[in-house]
């Protein structure tokens, strides 16, 4: 047997006197779409097994398994969950790395809440209201960071797939605007929409040859 993989707990907060949010986003790599970040900070004492349990695993979650953990949070009064976004234009005008950190931003402000420590999911803090501790593979480790990180994939798989009912061909409902065959074919022959990214270079190479 190999070695176990580690269960996310609340180690990381408990060594904290205070409100601990974990923050995560998603979408830093797709050619479409907005970056999402969601934020959550948790009852250690309260918290329900079901999510306790369900959150060890997120890395491994079928898309069902997350929308019910997704509900579950939102549903829990042990937890106060948000999300941010950053737009297309944002992405384009600031850069990948800084919107993410606008929408990181965005999320724990959305929580309403005076939090004492932010831990982030990653290497690169972004500058938030409070301070904040990266975490490598976050997700893996925290509770707290494995629950924003829920919110994060399941908000914006959602938005991905409105905008693959108003933009077909690019195969955003099951790509979530990721670089795949599907969306390359649809940038080929439907060329760039206004939910492309322009400063990445697939997106600029099409526009290229339009």
């Amino acid at each position: 047997m190999g070695p176990l993989t580690p269960m996310p707990d609340f180690s990381l907060e408990q060594e904290v006197m205070g409100i601990v949010a974990g923050i995560d986003e998603a979408g830093r790599g797709p050619w479409a779409g907005p970056v999402v970040a969601g934020a959550a900070v948790l009852d250690q004492h309260s918290l329900e097994s079901g999510l306790v349990i369900g959150l060890d695993d997120s890395k491994a979650l079928t898309p069902a398994r997350r929308d019910t953990l997704f509900k579950q949070l939102i549903n829990s009064s042990a937890a106060t969950v948000s999300v941010g976004v950053a737009s297309v234009e944002e992405i384009d005008k600031l850069n990948i790395l800084q919107a993410t950190f606008l929408a990181m931003s965005r999320a724990l402000e959305n929580l309403h809440l005076s939090v004492d420590l932010a831990l982030v999911d990653g290497n690169r803090a972004p500058t938030l209201s409070c301070p904040v501790k990266t975490v490598i593979k976050g997700d893996s480790l925290s509770l707290s960071i494995a629950a924003g990180s829920i919110m994060a994939k399941v908000s914006r798989d959602r938005i991905m797939a409105k905008l693959a009912v108003e933009f077909p061909g690019f195969g955003w409902e099951t790509n979530q605007g990721y670089g795949t065959a599907a969306h390359k074919e649809g940038l080929d022959t439907l060329g760039v929409t206004p939910h492309h990214r322009r400063s990445y270079a697939p997106v600029r190479a099409a526009l290229e040859k339009t």
